[in-house]
């Protein structure tokens, strides 16, 4: 059935429940199951139009993939805890959905189980959810919760 299950994660309530359900689908099938959490590029032109000035300017994209990675990190963890065993987390910088649909490409995923609404800004509204693009995007079939 599945081999390999993708799980974005983006610290939401919505990603936990994907995550909730992943795991139980992962004690079915035996699947191997996949965590990512992708960051936006923060790039220098954002930075220089920013009105914050901190005293000692840190690199932000540092900054978010240090937060990603406690995100995959707490993410993991719950999901042992909660019974899965095959289990992996990455993070990656990207837009969101495409990072996610050339991340499932990449690793052959048979399967994409994500929120139905994680910590989108107003683009999402605007432009359309992460979880709509992902569904529009996947070459494998999705399941959003």
């Amino acid at each position: 059935m599945f081999k390999r299950i993708l799980v974005p994660v983006d610290g939401s309530e919505g990603a936990l429940r994907a995550l909730r359900v992943a795991v139980e689908m992962q004690k079915l099938t035996k699947a191997e199951l996949v965590l990512l959490t992708v960051f936006r590029h923060h790039s220098l032109l954002e930075a220089s139009m920013s009105m914050v000035r901190p005293t000692e300017p840190e690199n932000l994209d540092d900054v978010l993939r240090g937060y990603a990675r406690e995100v995959a990190e707490e993410a993991k963890k719950f999901a042992l805890e909660n019974g899965a065993d095959k289990l992996r987390a990455f993070v990656k910088p990207g837009q969101p959905a495409r990072t996610i649909v050339r991340f499932a490409k990449e690793h052959e995923v048979d399967l994409i189980v994500l929120g139905s609404r994680g910590l989108g800004d107003l683009e999402g509204y605007l432009l359309g959810s992460v979880s709509h693009k992902v569904t529009s995007l996947a070459t494998c079939p999705v399941m959003v919760v």
